[in-house]
């Protein structure tokens, strides 16, 4: 992937256990345009703190971020360690210390252990030249069972340049503002503005339209860099043609992640796109989904492939969105298994019964009140799924 003016490595700093790389970095050559969204808990981890404070510049040029310790819940001791962390490989690469963002995932209340940090550090630094972003890749997952990535190319007057995003997560996804941790560079020259503007609508279409657990982080974070090293002119809201294209290749890369993330899904044997239609607006629409995708009647029923519709029905009428229940039908795929809130009968059922053996399948329901609709991305809730965090610790 020839995405002009980054540097990349990952190193074993055997921040949980030996093994495995945790430890990455993301550097870009100049100072670069970035804007980040964060977890919307209250519970907030130390590198979360510290990196909310410092995208508010609008610039970043580095990138640090470990698995294997979440630095959440740490006290004052874990935001001493995640400037520690940021100072070392500010001065290690000749950067501001303002210009590092930081990020953790892994353990909640583990203090970070820094003599294994800083151990690392100048391997992570000296490993800049031949390091790629599939590293990064590996190196952040947790109980992901491959990593993430995902990259468009497009051009703006002419001049070629790329997207590419990474991403992690399995479980704890089910986003408010971001999910997990996902970073997202591209080398074209992007208008500020614009490119926090262009970079929330995507989130929303796709970070924010995702749930596996019903969770959120103390620790997710969604940032973008676009450092102009592609040398296009800069696009901006009067470059319509360019705008346009740029807010679909980042739209594909965030969409493409995230729906990585669902497939993932702890123990999830099903990928499942929960539409609403018909409702009285989209927010209400958004309600609707949530509650189907979230709840775990309904996903428990699409693991042991059991066609009960009428939990979804149900998930549907306690979201908070308006409901007629005579005007409500669901769709499994193109079978339907109600119409005005009545069941189609038991041959519907079977039918359903089939599609919910598919790996992946669609379920749609109709409020029948409006025009607003909604999706979102689920998977099933799995005896697997609680044996992984019931050990997730050891």
């Amino acid at each position: 992937m020839d995405i002009k003016g980054f540097q990349f490595s990952a190193v074993e700093a055997a921040i949980k256990k030996p093994g495995r790389k945790d430890l990455a970095l993301i550097f870009s050559e100049v100072p670069a345009h970035a804007c980040a969204l964060f977890t919307t808990n209250a519970v907030k981890a130390a590198p979360v703190l510290l990196s909310m404070d410092r995208i508010k510049s609008g610039t970043a040029q580095v990138l640090v971020v470990n698995s294997g310790n979440a630095n959440a819940c740490t006290g004052e001791q874990g935001m001493v360690a995640a400037r520690e962390t940021s100072r070392l490989v500010a001065e290690g690469l000749g950067v501001s210390d303002d210009a590092v963002q930081i990020s953790s995932t892994g353990v909640i209340g583990v203090q970070m252990p820094m003599d294994r940090i800083r151990a690392a550090i100048p391997a992570a630094i000296n490993g800049l030249s031949s390091g790629t972003l599939d590293d990064i890749a590996q190196a952040i997952m947790t109980t992901d069972t491959f990593p993430k990535m995902e990259t468009r190319c497009g051009q703006a007057e002419g001049v070629s340049y790329r997207v590419a995003g990474i991403a992690k997560g399995a479980g704890m996804i089910m986003p408010n503002m971001a999910t997990m941790l996902s970073f997202i560079i591209t080398d074209a020259a992007v208008e500020p503005d614009f490119l926090q503007q262009s970079f929330s609508r995507a989130v929303n279409r796709s970070f924010n339209a995702i749930t596996v657990d019903g969770d959120t982080s103390t620790n997710d974070t969604c940032l973008i860099m676009a450092n102009g090293m592609a040398g296009n002119p800069v696009i901006n809201t009067e470059s319509s043609e360019a705008v346009t294209v740029f807010e679909q290749l980042l739209s594909e890369v965030l969409l493409s992640l995230a729906r990585q993330i669902v497939k993932d899904g702890e123990g999830a044997t099903k990928f499942v796109e929960i539409r609403i239609t018909g409702a009285s607006s989209d927010a209400d629409a958004k309600r609707a989904a949530m509650a189907v995708a979230n709840s775990s009647l309904v996903k428990t029923a699409f693991f042991g492939q059991d066609a009960n519709w009428g939990r979804i029905f149900a998930a549907v009428g306690y979201s908070g969105a308006e409901v007629d229940q005579s005007r409500l039908s669901l769709y499994f795929d193109t079978v339907c298994m109600a119409q005005n809130g009545i069941f189609a009968g038991n041959d519907a059922e079977a039918r359903g019964t089939e599609v919910l053996k598919q790996k992946e399948f669609t379920v749609s329901v109709d409020l029948g009140i409006g025009n607003g609709t909604s999706t979102v991305y689920t998977s099933d809730l799995t005896h697997e799924y609680v044996s992984i965090n019931a050990d997730y610790r050891s």
